[in-house]
């Protein structure tokens, strides 16, 4: 009886972190380049009572054991990669990568970071940098008096001057992927950083050698489904209130233990 109290707690910390991650995909269904997770459980260990095979006074051992099983707990909380939604914005600095791929941008201590955001702007300098002024790798700054700026599904990007017709080409924006996506931490700001799970970034152009290739003028939006979600939330929340009636049933049997003998 004791032990059923402790398994059935196992049981409501796995499904606290549950609705814990399916809260976070909520919470971020508008954020752009989100990409939501998934949280993964695994039983715990088993107290062996018998052993499976053992003789038990036949010629024959045992076909099955008794074990019993100890609870659950949280193994992993998945990242999925999978394509979002994309909205048109009209700015011509918005990018969106469909297929693989992420944008780099470089922080303040001179690291690269990893994004799926593309809602680019300019800062005072005329330099790419995203919205928290973070800059584009590899670096681009466009001049002054620009008409209009073009960035190509290869991440060419060229610009049409005041009192010009041709377009130039002031830059490149080259993609990078990972061999496990999943693998990348988590900063927060729609930004990763690679680890020793993720494998190093591999660079390229976009629309070659598996990188997706760069769509001018829309964002790709979160790629989590609130129907999917709100499901989520009601089976985890369900298994939250099973598992504190076991304890309530096992509080139970406790207290008609202690009332056999008054």
């Amino acid at each position: 009886m004791i032990r059923s109290l402790y398994t059935a707690a196992t049981g409501m910390i796995a499904q606290q972190t549950q609705i814990d991650v399916t809260s976070n995909n909520i919470a971020n269904v508008n954020t752009i380049g989100y990409k939501k997770q998934r949280a993964e459980f695994a039983d715990l260990f088993y107290q062996v009572m018998e052993y499976a095979g053992v003789e038990n006074g036949s010629t024959q051992g045992n076909p099955t054991g008794i074990e019993v099983g100890l609870g659950a707990r949280p193994t992993a909380i998945t990242k999925e990669f999978s394509q979002g939604n994309f909205k048109e914005s009209g700015n011509s600095l918005d990018m969106a990568i469909t297929g693989n791929g992420f944008f780099q941008v470089e922080l303040p201590d001179g690291t690269i970071a990893y994004t799926r955001n593309g809602a680019f702007k300019l800062d005072g300098n005329g330099t790419i940098v995203n919205s928290d002024g973070h800059k584009l790798i590899p670096e681009i700054t466009v001049p002054e008096n620009v008409l209009n700026v073009s960035v190509a599904a290869d991440g060419t990007v060229s610009v049409v001057q005041a009192g010009e017709t041709t377009p130039n080409q002031i830059g490149k924006i080259e993609l990078a992927n990972f061999i496990n996506p999943a693998g990348l931490h988590s900063l927060g700001d729609n930004l990763y950083e690679k680890t020793i799970a993720s494998g190093d970034a591999v660079t390229g152009t976009a629309g070659l050698e598996g990188f997706g290739s760069i769509r001018q003028g829309f964002v790709e939006m979160s790629n989590v489904q609130l129907v999917e979600e709100m499901t989520d939330l009601i089976t985890g929340q369900r298994a939250y209130e099973a598992n504190s009636k076991a304890i309530t049933t096992s509080d139970e049997m406790l207290r008609t233990v202690n009332e056999l003998k008054r």
